[in-house]
């Protein structure tokens, strides 16, 4: 077993994918770190494989809210005890080990180059990483769920975790999805 993991990403919001990604890792490794990208507006930075992830609308929800969507997550489903959320600004990278010590290894789903690039950037580190192709074809996309996130719309609940759900409506009632970031 494989004593520490790490699985990164904006989870803008965490959706049922996720979730599946961290259980892949928790299934290998006995700690998995889960590292939050973009953890503030200043660690938002254009990238040519992924021109969205910069933008306002893409990052509608705050660190905080993000670690009490996981928490209720990962709580949900059991293993939160295995688990240690942190933010990760991509961008910083002298400052990974900080947050990510050197020994874990990453865990990696690909669907797009965005992704590709992320596993290079940790393997160029010096970090083991484990890249999981992902399928297109049955992506479940955090862009796709937040679009959908309008009033009376429930279309979005069965993509994130049931745990979520409620505490995504009452983050949505205060601040409209179009009015974050």
């Amino acid at each position: 077993m494989i004593a520490l993991g790490c699985v990164t990403g904006r989870f803008q919001p965490v959706h049922e994918q996720h979730l599946e990604l961290f259980g892949i890792a928790l299934a290998q490794c006995r700690h998995v770190i889960v590292a939050v990208t973009n953890p503030d507006t200043g660690a938002r930075h254009q990238e040519p494989t992924s021109a969205h992830r910069h933008t306002a609308s893409a990052n509608p929800f705050t660190y905080f809210e993000r670690v009490r969507l996981i928490e209720a997550a990962v709580h949900e489903r059991g293993g939160s005890e295995r688990i240690t959320i942190v933010p990760f600004d991509l961008t910083r990278r002298d400052l990974w080990p900080q947050y990510v010590p050197t020994t874990a290894r990453h865990f990696v789903r690909t669907f797009s180059d965005w992704e590709r690039q992320k596993a290079g950037w940790f393997a160029d580190a010096g970090y083991e990483v484990t890249v999981i192709d992902g399928d297109p074809s049955n992506r479940i996309s955090a862009s796709d769920i937040r679009a959908g996130m309008q009033p009376g719309d429930a279309r979005w609940h069965p993509l994130v975790p049931r745990a979520t759900v409620a505490l995504l409506a009452e983050l949505l009632a205060d601040r409209p999805i179009g009015e974050r970031g």
